[in-house]
């Protein structure tokens, strides 16, 4: 079994692919408590990695030499688990189930009556059922692809745990949990995406 994602590349990788966002997120996106991710981003500002911004409007981002360290780190790590070959392969599987949900989430957002598009404003629960049923078959699909990344390094464990749970508030009756909210399956998803180019030295 590869060995743990350290705590400050976690969280310093976890900032990475989601950008400026707020301690709380980068808490819950890693899957440590927020003393601790606190702690790490402090010493990762010290050493000029991330910045802080003070405010209504404030967070936590990543500066251009910790976008540098990031990735020479999370390479390094790929190669000592040897795991290049494996997280190549789900990359592969990935792509055509990005274009899927791209098309899943089209479908949650807009819809086409007589042949205009309208955005959907949720009103018919049919309707939004039959997208959701959808997205629950692409969540099973998806869950092999997360299996083997998981198997190649732990840290996309954190990814199953958090798409499950937007599924099932999106399920519950909160709509925003499948493209509005910042913990959407869509946000996930793209992270997740955004995870997978860093980790394989891909340029968007």
């Amino acid at each position: 079994m590869p060995r743990p994602t350290s705590t400050d590349l976690l969280v310093l990788h976890t900032l990475r692919c989601m950008g400026f966002t707020v301690l709380a997120r980068v808490a819950e996106a890693s899957g440590l408590p927020e003393a601790d991710v606190e702690s790490e981003l402090i010493d990762l500002a010290v050493a000029g990695l991330v910045t802080h911004t003070r405010g209504d409007f404030g967070g936590w981002g990543i500066t251009e030499a910790g976008r540098a360290a990031d990735a020479e780190r999370i390479s390094a790590e790929l190669d000592a688990a040897g795991a290049r070959a494996a997280v190549a392969a789900a990359y592969d599987a990935f792509l055509p189930l990005n274009g899927e949900l791209l098309d899943l989430c089209a479908a949650w957002q807009t819809r086409s009556a007589g042949g205009v598009l309208t955005l959907n404003d949720h009103a018919d629960p049919a309707y939004d059922s039959r997208v959701l049923d959808r997205l629950t078959d692409f969540d099973r699909r998806a869950d092999v692809v997360i299996a083997d990344l998981t198997a190649a390094l732990p840290r996309f464990r954190r990814y199953r745990a958090r798409l499950t749970d937007a599924l099932t508030r999106a399920r519950a009756g909160e709509p925003e949990y499948v493209t509005d909210s910042m913990a959407s399956y869509h946000t996930v998803w793209f992270q997740l995406h955004e995870d997978l180019l860093v980790t394989l030295g891909i340029p968007r």
